[in-house]
């Protein structure tokens, strides 16, 4: 039987107006060093961004995240991130920022599956 592995993972957050400090939930990413693992998950809900805000375009925000995507995949285009090892990209995406994407803090866990893991969280805090 395969052994359960750690990892950890942060919410991906929309945070509209950020001196209001409001936000919603967009997507997950998740990083297992034992498991050679980092990915994002994100789904921008319209209808939810348009009742925080009107001033953004959902195919900017989605573009930015799909950036993420990229450095995540260690995807040359990803720029300079994108050519760091597994765990400083995801420190890197993790990091406390003030702008309108953010993440929360940083949860640990164990897992067999990373993939699944992010599914599963995913599902639970973002769908």
């Amino acid at each position: 039987m395969q052994d359960k592995s750690t990892f950890e993972y942060a919410i991906i957050r929309i945070v509209p107006k950020v001196e209001r400090e409001e936000f919603f939930n967009v997507g997950v990413i998740l990083f297992s060093k034992n498991k050679s693992f980092l990915d994002i998950k994100f789904h921008i809900d319209p209808n939810k961004l348009n009742a925080f805000s009107t001033e953004y375009e959902i195919d900017m925000l989605n573009d930015y995240l799909n950036a993420w995507k990229l450095i995540c995949e260690g995807d040359p285009s990803g720029g300079k991130i994108g050519k760091l090892e597994l765990s400083d990209r995801f420190r890197w995406l993790t990091a406390c920022r003030s702008t309108i994407i953010q993440s929360s803090k940083t949860h640990p866990g164990l897992c067999y599956d990373p993939n699944k893991t992010l599914e599963d969280i995913f599902k639970k805090y973002v769908l």
